[in-house]
């Protein structure tokens, strides 16, 4: 099993900027890549970013590129979703979680999620 815990969020003005972090723990090393998702209130989840364990490619929907980045810190088993210029739409739970190898198409571990409010 993989835990995860989602921090970083708050509250924050329209045009700034919040870092999450995603640390993970147990059975890293089945892991596959990580990704990242946000429920906006009375809204489906929905799918932000991703990216892989070993090689850190990254992809994210067309709504967040040039704001959001998604970097990894392998020796801290910790995924990071910097958001730069956040909107009021933003306002959401974020959360993180793992697909593990050979599990395509599925997520397998999810986090707490952690709020972030955009203020407009």
């Amino acid at each position: 099993q993989v835990q995860l815990v989602e921090s970083g969020g708050g509250l924050v003005q329209a045009g700034g900027s919040l870092r999450l972090a995603c640390a993970a723990s147990g059975r890293t090393s089945s892991i596959y890549q990580m990704g990242w998702f946000r429920q906006a209130p009375g809204k489906e989840r929905a799918f932000v970013g991703r990216i892989t364990w070993s090689g850190g490619f990254t992809n994210a929907v067309d709504s967040v590129k040039g704001r959001f980045t998604i970097s990894r810190d392998n020796a801290k088993n910790t995924v990071f979703l910097q958001m730069n210029s956040l909107k009021p739409e933003g306002t959401a739970v974020y959360y993180c979680a793992v697909q593990n190898l050979g599990n395509a198409g599925k997520w397998d571990y999810w986090g707490q999620g952690t709020q972030v409010t955009v203020s407009s």
